[in-house]
């Protein structure tokens, strides 16, 4: 529960940043408006609680960005602000408000670009703040999940359309030309698109290894090396002896062993995990065998797109870079538009997947999923998805689904090249980003048009917010904040106040800094150059004060605070710890691309009987 002093910090931030806005911008926000302003958030959030910070000034950020996209006409009276006289304009931060917008509520000819920057660093900042959420969002969560499963399972009748469709045109003797871009169409040169892609592919050629989150099966960490149960599909494409065991010697040595093993079909499970004041996140945790197989047969799919000369341009995994760069360029040009999907891991059916897919690959993608899932009421869901969020294999399947029906719906080269896909961030033309969304709907997978930004100046894509060419993203912050020293809130808000030190922020800096200050004491600047959290610039009078030489190092170091994860020491079974080693210490090395090999690579210190917890980060102080 938000107790009055976590209001008085959050409104202390807000009157802090309208401060910085003041200082920069006196021009246009003088000390009389910014008094009026301060006031009017005190008062409204005294009225509303912290909701009026985390819910109704992001959602008139999200009207703002709408109107900019050129979507909607901003009106304040139907968000829940006064408007000014003669005008749809809300009368808080109506100075900037005016040099973005007509009185009418429709974009100027030519806005301010740092205006906007302005109205978004102060009306976003708390939007995902992670504060808690009611029981009925976690019910709305769950029902929307089950809702999708009955949307899929509808949207299939569709694809055996198009199946008949696709049947109608194979059998046209002597027409090879493919003429516009029906779904039958896509469907054939998207299956040509992928075979393509996985004609050179191995799926047999995968190191298995586990991840980092829970299992369905309720393994510890430690008993994740020792299988009790393999689901016989997964059998029939990865056996047990070659992909569950560290050598032969290992097989032989555990024949009692596998003799035990069951071959049960088990189901995933779904769990919430906290996201932020608008509710939680589903995720849907795999089984053991499963996420065994899941996650070595995901890394090879991305390493293999990510080298393949038909896909290393347009579709990516670990590098949001080109995205972000797209998004800028076309709040320049106008010229990119970037596509958001709604529910995206959910709505990419199995159906559509067995469509799309060659079988050389589809065989394996399908006897590596779980067939059901099992909700916290108990109750069993079939999933008509291909795979949930949680799945190792959902990310990569879905980047590449999406990729191949827009690039074979892309009525020229140019167009093609321009399509740059991460996950469910989509990059394409604006002039086919029309089409691009009826494509995409037609396969059953859901536009979100609200963030999605098709014309104007306003575009956003992998956590890059660009207005004509000026980088717009605020600052958003998760962490709560506690008087009660914490790992997450001490590295979560040095990072936040070295992000508005960043955008020039000073007095949100220097406000943050101090309440860090009164329940960390010392803290470390940058320039001390320390392996630690540390702050862009530190007060003298916070300097940490104790130092030592080192001379084995040849270093001046420090006794500051640092996040330690404490590590569990469990000795198992001596072959299942040389398959941890196997998996866990030398893929890089193993099956890594030798151009990307390091010292590093070869010397990293690695103990197969120390596990780490997640989210179990302890303060420390040691010599840094």
């Amino acid at each position: 529960m938000v107790t009055n002093k976590s209001l008085d910090k959050t409104v202390s931030l807000i009157a802090a940043l309208l401060s910085d806005v003041q200082t920069s911008h006196d021009g246009v926000f003088n000390k009389r408006a910014l008094r009026l302003t301060c006031k009017q958030v005190e008062r409204r959030t005294r009225l509303e609680g912290l909701g009026f910070l985390t819910k109704t000034l992001p959602r008139l950020g999200k009207a703002l960005d709408k109107a900019l996209s050129g979507n909607t006409i901003l009106n304040a009276s139907k968000l829940g602000f006064a408007a000014m006289p003669n005008s749809k304009l809300p009368r808080f931060l109506g100075e900037f408000f005016s040099l973005v917008f007509h009185p009418d509520g429709t974009v100027l000819q030519n806005p301010c670009a740092e205006s906007v920057r302005v109205l978004r660093l102060v009306l976003y900042p708390f939007y995902k703040y992670e504060t808690p959420y009611s029981d009925r969002s976690e019910q709305d969560v769950i029902d929307k999940f089950v809702r999708t499963e009955g949307d899929i399972l509808e949207h299939s009748a569709k694809l055996q359309d198009y199946v008949l469709q696709l049947s109608g045109l194979m059998n046209q003797t002597g027409r090879r030309r493919f003429v516009g871009a029906t779904p039958a169409h896509i469907i054939r040169r998207a299956r040509i698109l992928l075979n393509r892609v996985f004609s050179s592919f191995d799926p047999h050629d995968i190191v298995p290894r586990h991840g980092p989150g829970a299992v369905s099966t309720k393994e510890k960490l430690w008993d994740k090396f020792r299988f009790t149960n393999v689901s016989p599909r997964i059998n029939s494409v990865y056996p047990l002896d070659a992909y569950y065991y560290a050598s032969l010697s290992h097989v032989v040595d555990d024949l009692d062993g596998i003799r035990s093993i069951n071959s049960k079909e088990s189901s995933a499970k779904v769990i919430l995990v906290p996201k932020d004041s608008r509710g939680p996140r589903l995720i849907s945790c795999e089984p053991l065998d499963f996420q065994w197989i899941q996650q070595g047969l995901g890394s090879a799919i991305v390493r293999h797109v990510e080298h393949h000369p038909t896909t290393k341009w347009n579709v990516f995994f670990t590098d949001q870079g080109p995205n972000r760069r797209g998004a800028e360029l076309g709040s320049i040009t106008g010229k990119y538009a970037t596509l958001d999907l709604n529910e995206a891991s959910d709505r990419v059916s199995l159906d559509l997947v067995r469509l799309l897919f060659p079988e050389k690959i589809s065989i394996f993608l399908e006897n590596c999923r779980s067939l059901s899932t099992r909700l916290p009421d108990g109750k069993e869901l079939k999933l008509n998805k291909f795979a949930p969020m949680g799945s190792a294999l959902c990310f990569p399947i879905l980047a590449l689904t999406v990729w191949a029906i827009l690039t074979a719906g892309s009525p020229d080269a140019d167009t093609r090249e321009s399509i740059l896909v991460y996950g469910d961030d989509v990059i394409v033309p604006t002039a086919h980003a029309a089409n691009a969304i009826e494509q995409l709907e037609s396969f059953g997978l859901k536009v979100n048009r609200d963030k999605s930004c098709t014309s104007g100046f306003f575009r956003e894509s992998c956590g890059m917010d660009a207005f004509k060419g000026l980088n717009v993203t605020p600052v958003r912050l998760r962490t709560v904040w506690s008087s009660t020293p914490s790992p997450s809130v001490y590295t979560s808000w040095i990072a936040y106040a070295n992000s508005f030190y960043d955008k020039q922020c000073y007095n949100t800096y220097d406000l943050i800094v101090s309440w860090l200050s009164e329940v960390y004491k010392d803290i470390p600047g940058e320039d001390m150059n320390l392996s630690c959290p540390s702050l862009r610039v530190t007060p003298d009078q916070l300097r940490p004060s104790r130092r030592r030489l080192n001379k084995s190092l040849q270093k001046l170091e420090y006794y500051v605070l640092d996040v330690k994860a404490p590590v569990i020491n469990k000795v198992i079974p001596g072959w299942s710890m040389l398959l941890r080693y196997f998996t866990e210490a030398a893929p890089s090395i193993t099956h890594g691309d030798p151009r990307s090999w390091t010292r590093e690579s070869f010397n990293t210190p690695f103990s197969a009987s120390q596990y780490t917890k997640r989210r179990t980060s302890m303060l420390v102080r040691r010599w840094r």
